[in-house]
């Protein structure tokens, strides 16, 4: 259930992104170790600094560098999530229902299944999902990121396996004494089939 092993394209991106907001982390981290070695090795120094030369460094260091590696990584965020919202045809939509504790997915067949939701690899799908009590949160991390089940509204995630394959996924919001259980597994068929030939 890792969100940096990847097994979808919107999980991919998602797994980028915290790649490069470690490395945005690593590089202000490194700023602020720098710094602090520079003042404690270096006693004395900025009582001696000209003011030009102490703006350059609250400026340029404290201020301008920071500012730049958060707003490189909050444009990256921004891009990351528009291309994960739902656009284009899916190959199929699946109403999905968070209750305590399980979940239960409905097909555009007719059919209906219990804590296994199950999707045909390398075509996108929808999930346009609900609650019946209170907030649940629908996380596969290696297919997409999360998504809430709100009683009376409908949200939309868009996921897709890049193979066949079974995915673990959690609720990923606390909604009572049975919430380390509320869990769901993903099946991923070859497309040839549906979701009622894979169940049998």
């Amino acid at each position: 259930m890792s969100t940096i092993d990847p097994a979808g394209p919107a999980a991919s991106r998602v797994a980028q992104l915290w790649w490069w907001m470690l490395g945005g982390a690593i590089v202000l981290s490194a700023l602020v170790f720098v710094l602090l070695l520079v003042a404690l090795f270096r006693r004395g120094v900025a009582d001696r600094e000209t003011p030009e030369r102490k703006r350059v460094w609250i400026g340029g260091l404290g201020l301008a560098m920071p500012i730049t590696v958060l707003m490189a990584l909050l444009a990256f965020a921004l891009w990351v999530g528009e291309r994960n919202l739902p656009t284009g045809p899916a190959a199929q939509t699946i109403e999905v229902t968070a209750y305590n504790y399980g979940w239960e997915f409905c097909y555009e067949d007719g059919s209906c299944s219990e804590d296994v939701l199950r999707i045909p690899a390398r075509q996108p799908v929808d999930l346009d999902i609900t609650a019946t009590d209170v907030i649940h949160s629908l996380w596969i991390p290696r297919l997409a990121g999360k998504m809430d089940a709100i009683p009376g509204q409908v949200n939309r995630l868009r996921i897709e396996a890049s193979e066949p394959g079974t995915y673990d996924a959690v609720c990923a919001e606390y909604c009572g004494i049975g919430h380390a259980g509320h869990r769901f597994v993903v099946e991923a068929y070859d497309s040839g089939e549906t979701a009622t030939e894979a169940a049998q």
